[in-house]
């Protein structure tokens, strides 16, 4: 048996691993979009033969780990696709979302590289193709056992990443005995507002495991609503200004309205506009609504008392683009949340044009973003940003809230894995990780006990 690793090899997005079993069988975990500068090309081929994949299993619905999926049909992949009843309605919106954003991304593209006298590159995929890939889902929920063939054994485990999110669990069966391969996906937090804590999971002999806070721990944060609040009072009261916030349009911005919420319900939130400025947000919010199954009991007890955990006075939820360009021409305080997270696309990175060089503003980065992305620029500190090819002087405040991150920090993944004993794993793969987190995360876990950890280089290929 084989395992090759086609993204979040080194990296953080294009989550792809290939494993070819003793029989011939290929299972691919995710096929993941490259987010970020300079990742067009690397989205256009594979490395493998989208014919030959048997089965698509996928851990949940964030684009870097199921935005290639319908171009891996559209070029000949015609298996089933397993994942949690929650991942499958997420994806219906977010692949949708993601066709569009292709074509519009592929005319600028083109132009550009048509300047340059470059090829022009083919569209990824289109309405048609995501289509056909949701004809493909297979649903199954956590902690049910199925069969992919008599020799490949799965189960779903939560990891409470995101709606729906999943560890892989594989048992493959082979001459010389089973081998059990888990597979985190990404790992939440044990102290989401929204979703129960990660599950633990059945031992394993290999585990490819995710990296993304391999050196960093979250700063404590004993009450985040009030960190919020005391952000919002100070721009929006104090200084009249505006609350910018990039975030994903799954779970963080159903998160932040959450507290919000909470915060209004109390009388503490200031009587301001509440701007939700994403088609796919309001289309992610009614997906929440539709699994309250899958909330913790915290939040169900919520909605008991409150009705609706995400509606309240003065919060405006916004899909036409005129209402969006609207909000580019209030004058007054208000708070604006948009995607994407990193702000690398979407309706978020107009709002920060308009709204960067005013010294009344805050930007408020609230979960992951890549070094090279908008978001990871604003983060570290950069006083002068490029924003659709232009530079901006950064004037507005930054504040970071780490307690909104989705990706549980190294110490939270340390407690994560303590469900196994590191003695009877025989080797851990690194992903889904830049690779000097990847190299701090490997002390950690070597020092917890884990042996044969390795960081796999794009492409490689590793035999067990």
């Amino acid at each position: 048996m084989t395992i090759q690793f086609f993204g979040a090899a080194r990296t953080v997005t294009g989550s792809k691993h290939l494993i070819t079993t003793e029989k011939g069988t290929r299972i691919l975990l995710d096929c993941g979009l490259f987010q970020g500068i300079n990742t067009d090309e690397l989205n256009q081929e594979f490395g493998f033969e989208p014919a030959s994949i048997d089965y698509l299993i996928l851990s949940h619905a964030h684009i870097d780990h199921t935005g290639l999926v319908p171009r891996l049909i559209r070029q000949g992949f015609a298996g089933p696709i397993y994942c949690t009843p929650a991942t499958a309605d997420l994806c219906e919106i977010m692949l949708m979302d993601s066709a569009h954003i292709q074509q519009k991304d592929l005319e600028r593209i083109n132009e550009r590289r048509h300047r340059q006298g470059r090829a022009e590159l083919d569209m990824l995929y289109d309405a048609d193709d995501v289509q056909e890939t949701l004809s493909r889902f297979k649903t199954v929920g956590y902690n049910e056992i199925f069969w992919l063939t008599d020799e490949i054994e799965v189960q779903f485990t939560d990891t409470a990443h995101l709606l729906g999110s999943a560890a892989i669990n594989l048992t493959i069966h082979e001459k010389e005995g089973p081998k059990k391969v888990f597979f985190s996906g990404d790992i939440g937090r044990p102290n989401d507002k929204i979703l129960p804590m990660p599950m633990p999971f059945p031992q394993a002999d290999y585990i490819i495991c995710e990296s993304t806070y391999g050196n960093q721990l979250h700063e404590p944060e004993p009450d985040m609503r009030s960190h919020l609040l005391r952000i919002v009072e100070e721009t929006c009261v104090r200084r009249q200004g505006k609350v910018i916030i990039p975030a994903f349009a799954v779970d963080r911005t159903q998160e932040l309205i959450y507290a919000l919420d909470q915060l209004e319900s109390e009388g503490r939130l200031p009587v301001i506009p509440v701007f939700v400025d994403s088609p796919l947000a309001v289309k992610a919010t009614n997906v929440m609504r539709q699994n309250e199954d899958c909330f913790n009991p915290e939040i169900l007890a919520y909605i008991k008392k409150d009705g609706d955990a995400f509606n309240f006075k003065n919060l405006h939820y916004v899909s036409d683009v005129q209402e969006s360009k609207d909000i580019n021409n209030w004058r007054g305080p208000c708070i604006i949340i948009s995607s994407s997270g990193m702000a690398e696309a979407g309706r978020i990175k107009h709002h920060i044009k308009n709204n960067i060089d005013d010294n009344r503003n805050t930007i408020l980065i609230v979960g992951y973003c890549s070094p090279n992305s908008l978001g990871g620029a604003l983060k570290r500190g950069d006083r002068q940003v490029r924003i659709f090819g232009e530079t901006y002087e950064v004037k507005a405040r930054i504040a970071v809230m780490d307690s909104f991150s989705a990706h549980a920090d190294y110490a939270e993944m340390l407690d994560y894995l303590g469900c196994q004993d590191p003695k009877l794993v025989k080797k851990v793969f690194l992903v889904h990780g830049d690779y000097d987190e990847q190299l701090v995360w490997k002390e950690k876990l070597e020092a917890a006990g884990f042996k044969n950890v390795t960081i796999p280089d794009m492409r490689e290929k590793v035999t067990l």
